[in-house]
This record gives structure tokens, C-alpha cells and sequence, in this order.
């Protein structure tokens, strides 16, 4: 597998240890670096260091979510054609939106992952929370360092897995001291940038009160002036030693000094610790940590160190009081070395190659594999199983039982499908989630998707016909089908313009029927590409019934993808599936305002609303009998607003 890693921070030697753990995986993983960027309080320019994988770059700017690449060396390793690109800056940084910008120009459809640390849900400013959503939208996945990060990322729009995956501490470098027992004169270490949000001052002040205690503070920043000052103040100047910055080898040996190391992060406005690497490398090297209770440190360290209040010098003190006893030291000690194992590099390597080969799954022959059906059943088995005959011998099919019913799971097993109960109705999207989820799980996500309805009607040669024209063009994503009415042979509309603020105005003013372009294949039988789902991601959950394949096609076709119809013989009987037609109405609407609130924004929906509301009026007003009645119901659930219409009713 080839891999294409963009990220700024590999300008420092000890933070290539991912990539050289990938290529001793089997990886072919080529990294792009600054050529030199501020670290640990001061510029450090990229060396090789024999990395001969590492190709550095020129950037403008130094803020790490404000600044650009050269953009010559990503052009030259898109060229290459990896399978996977990593793009290791955040979602709304400057930078991932000029990647992608790239990516799209050369229209390439490489499958991307992302990468997050923020742990702090913000809206930010225009342009960037655009980039952001973006790069959400067309993301195959993400890896977070910490829970909350991935949990934002898929409030924010990720469609795809969001997997956490530590960062990692090379345990042949971070490794203890001989000595168990602590110093006549305990060194106390601090390691990490010089600013107030890192809390070294509330360090200063507990030590202030232990003259025992010799502090080495290793690191730098803007904030190293004023710390110097405080321990002058503090009367302290003589047993505080300013180190400086310091990385690989020289670190590990300031660590190995150290009886304890205090973390004494603050909660700051806009800022939360993210992951804190250098908790790990203290137990790594055998060293008690006593850390704030802040951001993702509890996460990180757990039991195996002493978690202290905040801002808080006296809890500081006590923590570090406690850490320096020495059986409780002997005892953090060994737990943090076991601890420590959690966030080996090859841990973490093996964990982000299961990444890479989940989001682009490699073919093992040029050859075409048949498409996997799905159908994802609710209520009458009888509507399904007329689709299974219909289709015909030689197709693997996996059922999700929506209904949890026992009729259902027996005909899927007298037809040799794979049968999945979710123990409830999530709806049809997150029914085909759990479809794709078992895919993955039994190494069939390189099959392409065959998405089924109950009520639809097509043969298996008709199948066969649709899968040639998805891999007739590398960029096909998804094909629809030609489709007619059971009961009277009409043609149905297989295909409309994606739903927007525009095209609601465009129907309001009557002009719906001139405008007949082929934005989405409809999703009675749809044929979905292994690459694209890949690239794309899953279906979203938050649309219950309806718009879920609408979504999944605009976010293909916004990442560079097309949508293609197949010309076959095929019906579909519509709303087939039964159920309260009032209710699939209210689902449809709330559906309706969910797709415009995401892709348009608060903004778009009501402008969408709006064009509703006064094509639904002027129709209720104009028109005889059941149309009439008809655009005055819709009139009245645009008024209340479709999702609230929804809530209630239920």
C-alpha cells in the first residue's frame, strides 16, 4: 500500500517514528514536512536523519492552522497515484484546505484521512469553519488523539469512522534509569512549551514552599522571561535550571534525571490539553507523573500517575509530596512502565495501517467481483423475498432486519443471505451502516454495494449491466436505473437535481419541469462503488427515512465523483414498504430541512423554507380538490418547520 502523509510537525526527527514503524509494516509511506517550523519554543529545521521517505517544504506563515505548503512536492507525489493521502492537519486549517484544493484541480479521487486533536466544540470564523465542513464532507475517515475530538468531528459532519489513535513514545529511547530510589534532593522536571496555559508558574509557586526541591524545566516559549523572573522573586533562582529545548536521545536522558514530572496544565479560553505526549514519555522512562486533571490528561494517564485540581499550587504540591513516597513511587513507577506499552509506536503503527486498508481496501486481481447486495427489510418478508427471486442465483446478499421479525430471518436464511438484527429500527441509512460495518468485519469491503429496496424489481443480468457502466469510468461513483411503475408500465423518474435553495425557488415560480438535470440517481436500486464508499464514507445517520442516498451522492459529487444511469428494465413499486403514510410525509419534510441545514446552512434552509412556503401557498389558494388540500398540508408543516412537525406527531 502506498501512502501519502502531509504533515508539518515531522520537521522534528522523533516525531518520524510513525512512518518509519509503517514502512517496517510494509507500508510505502512517503511523508511531506515543513522544512522548519517552531517547536518546543524555538525553529527547528527538518534533517533527514537517513528518513529517506521525508521531502521537506517551503511554508508561509507559522500559525499551524494558518499557514500554506509549497505546493510542488503534493503535486509530485499525487503523480505517484498512493492509495490513501493522510492529510495530518486539522480539518479546518489552511493548509488540509489547500491539499485538498490540489487534489481537486487534478481531479484525483484518492480516498483521504484526516487528522484532529481539538477537544473544544468551536464555530469558527469564515472562511475556515467552510474548510472545514469541506474537508468533512469528502473525508473517507479521521483519527482523533483524544475521545472528544472524534466525537466533534461527527456532530460536525464526518461521515466516516472516526478511530482513536494515540500518539506514540519510541520505548528504546524513553527508557528508565537503573536507579528506583528518589533523589537526597528530589529533581522535579517540567517539560513542554513556555506558556501561561501550561501552568509552569503554578509550578514555580509549589516549589517555592519545598526547598528541597531542585526543578529542571526543560522546553521553551514567551513566557521564559517572566517564569525567570517569578523564581527570582520567589527566592527560588538558585535551584531552578532553565534547560531549553531539547528532543530524541538528549530528552530522554533530561527525563531519566527526574524523581517526579509535574503536568500542571490549565484549562485556558480556546485551549484544552489534547492528548500530552509528555506524560507518556515520563512513564516510559520510569518517571511519576503528577498532571492536571484537564483536557485529555485523565484519558492519557489514568491510574497509572496522580491526578491534581488545576491552577491549584498547595494540590500541586501535595501530588508531587505523594509521588516522591517511596512505596507509592515504586508503585507509579511500575504502572506507568506497564502503561507506557499502550503507546508503543508499533501499537500505534498497526492501528493506522488498519486504517489505511479499511479506507482503501486493495483488489487482489484486476477482475470485477460481483456486487454485494443489501437490503435493509422492514415489515412484510413477502416484498423482499419477490426481490431475491426476481434477482436471481449468484449474488451474496446481506439482510438488515429493521423489524427484528422471525418470518424475515427465516426466509434469509432459506436463501443463504447474511442475516444482521440491530435489535431495532435505526432507520435506512444506519441499516446500511451496519450492513457495511459487517462487510468490513468479514474482508468483503472491496465488493461494490448493491443497494436493494424490498419494493424494487430487477434482474440479475440487468445488475450485471448497471456494474459495467459503474467501472466503465474510474470516476463513477454510484448508477441508478431505469425504472417503470408495476401498475401501469409508465416510466418513473429515475433521476432529479440535487434539492437546494435554488431549486426550491426554481418550483415555487413553476419552472421545476424545465429544469431536468441528473444531480442523483434515486435509491431503490443503486450500485455503489467499493472505492467510493471508501473515499466517501458512510451513510449519515441523522436521516431516518429518506435524503440519506441524496446525501451520499452530493458528497460524492462534491469530492470529484459522478453519478451514472444504467438504461434497464426494472420497477419499483413506491412506498411499497407500508407503514402510516402520514408519518413517511413528516419523515420525508424533517428529511428535507436536515439536507438543507447541512449542506446550506441555517441560511440556505430558510431561504429553502421560504420558496416552500410560497409555492405551497399560492397553490392551496389556486388549485381545486385533493391538490389544493395537498399544498395546503405541505404550507402548514413548512409554517410549524417539518423537523418540530416530525417531533410532534410522533
Amino acid at each position: 500500500m502506498r501512502v501519502l502523509r502531509v504533515a508539518h510537525h515531522g520537521v522534528v526527527s522523533a516525531w518520524r517514528e510513525r512512518e518509519r514503524r509503517l514502512r517496517a509494516l510494509g507500508a510505502d509511506v512517503r511523508l511531506i514536512s515543513a522544512k522548519r517550523w517552531n517547536e518546543g519554543g524555538r525553529d527547528v529545521a527538518l534533517e533527514a536523519d537517513g528518513d529517506g521517505f521525508v521531502t521537506g517544504a517551503a511554508t508561509v506563515g507559522t500559525h499551524p492552522n494558518a499557514f500554506v505548503y509549497d505546493p510542488r512536492p503534493f503535486v509530485r507525489a499525487l503523480a505517484e497515484r498512493p492509495d490513501v493521502i493522510d492529510l495530518h492537519e486539522e480539518p479546518f486549517s489552511l493548509a488540509t484546505a489547500q491539499l485538498l484544493l490540489l487534489r481537486a484541480l487534478r481531479r484525483d479521487r484518492t480516498p483521504y484521512v484526516l487528522y484532529s486533536a481539538q477537544n473544544i466544540d468551536k464555530r469558527y470564523s469564515i472562511p475556515f469553519r467552510w474548510f472545514e465542513r469541506h474537508a468533512l464532507r469528502g473525508a473517507a475517515a479521521a483519527y482523533v488523539c483524544n475521545r472528544e475530538a472524534g466525537e466533534i468531528l461527527v456532530r460536525k459532519g464526518l461521515a466516516g469512522p472516526a478511530r482513536l489513535i494515540p500518539l506514540g513514545v519510541d520505548t528504546s529511547v524513553f527508557a528508565p534509569a537503573a536507579k528506583t530510589d528518589a533523589s537526597p534532593r528530589p529533581v522535579i522536571g517540567y517539560v513542554g512549551r513556555l506558556e501561561p496555559y501550561k501552568g509552569v508558574d503554578v509550578l514555580l509557586h509549589a516549589a517555592a514552599e519545598r526547598p528541597d526541591w531542585r526543578l529542571e524545566i526543560t522546553g521553551d516559549g514567551p513566557q521564559r522571561d517572566e517564569l525567570e523572573l517569578l523564581s527570582v522573586e520567589l527566592g527560588i533562582a538558585d535551584r531552578v535550571a532553565f534547560l531549553g529545548f531539547a528532543q530524541g536521545d538528549a530528552l530522554a536522558e533530561r527525563y531519566r534525571r527526574l524523581d517526579a514530572i509535574a503536568v500542571p496544565s490549565i484549562p485556558w479560553p480556546g485551549w484544552l490539553e489534547q492528548f500530552c505526549r509528555v506524560a507518556v514519555e515520563a512513564m516510559a522512562s520510569g518517571v511519576p507523573v503528577v498532571a492536571s486533571r484537564s483536557g485529555a490528561i485523565p484519558d492519557v494517564v489514568a491510574d497509572a500517575g496522580i491526578l491534581v485540581a488545576p491552577s491549584d499550587p498547595e494540590a500541586l504540591r501535595a501530588g508531587l509530596d505523594e509521588a516522591l513516597e517511596p512505596a507509592r513511587r515504586a508503585a507509579l513507577r511500575a504502572r506507568g512502565l506497564e502503561h507506557a506499552q499502550d503507546f508503543t509506536w508499533e501499537h500505534v503503527a498497526e492501528e493506522q495501517l488498519a486504517l489505511y486498508r479499511e479506507v482503501a481496501p486493495s483488489r487482489s486481481s484486476g477482475a470485477v467481483r460481483t456486487p454485494h447486495v443489501v437490503a435493509v427489510a422492514y415489515g412484510d418478508p413477502e416484498l423482499l423475498d419477490g426481490a431475491l427471486e426476481t434477482l436471481g442465483p449468484g449474488f451474496a446478499v446481506t439482510i438488515v432486519d429493521n423489524s427484528s421479525s422471525g418470518e424475515t430471518r427465516a426466509m434469509a436464511e432459506r436463501r443463504g443471505a447474511h442475516y444482521l438484527d440491530p435489535g431495532r429500527n435505526l432507520g435506512f441509512g444506519a441499516g446500511v451502516n451496519v450492513a457495511l460495518d459487517s462487510l468490513r468485519e468479514r474482508g468483503l469491503d472491496s465488493d461494490d454495494v448493491l443497494l436493494l429496496n424490498p419494493d424494487a424489481r430487477i434482474s440479475g443480468d440487468a445488475v450485471s449491466s448497471m456494474h459495467r457502466v459503474l467501472h466503465a469510468r474510474r470516476s463513477v461513483a454510484a448508477v441508478g436505473a431505469t425504472q417503470t411503475d408495476p401498475a401501469t408500465g409508465a416510466a418513473v423518474r429515475e433521476a432529479w437535481p440535487f434539492p437546494s435553495p435554488l431549486r426550491a425557488w426554481i418550483d415555487a415560480l413553476g419552472l421545476g419541469r424545465f429544469d431536468r438535470r441528473k444531480d442523483f440517481a434515486i435509491g431503490s436500486m443503486l450500485l455503489l462503488r467499493s472505492e467510493a464508499i471508501a473515499a466517501i464514507g458512510r451513510f449519515d445517520e441523522r436521516f431516518f427515512l429518506y435524503a440519506e442516498e441524496v446525501d451520499w451522492q452530493k458528497r460524492a459529487v462534491d469530492a470529484g465523483w459522478t453519478i451514472a444511469i444504467a438504461r434497464v428494465d426494472a420497477t419499483h413499486i413506491g412506498a411499497g414498504t407500508g407503514g402510516d403514510g402520514t408519518r413517511r410525509e413528516a419523515l420525508f419534510f424533517a428529511s428535507n430541512e436536515e439536507y438543507q441545514r447541512k449542506h446550506f446552512g441555517a441560511a440556505g434552509w430558510q431561504a429553502f423554507r421560504i420558496a416552500v412556503l410560497l409555492g405551497a401557498g399560492m397553490r392551496g389558494i389556486l388549485l381545486p380538490g385533493d391538490r389544493g388540500a395537498e399544498a395546503r398540508r405541505r404550507f402548514a408543516i413548512f409554517r410549524e418547520g417539518p423537523i418540530a412537525y416530525l417531533r410532534r406527531i410522533s
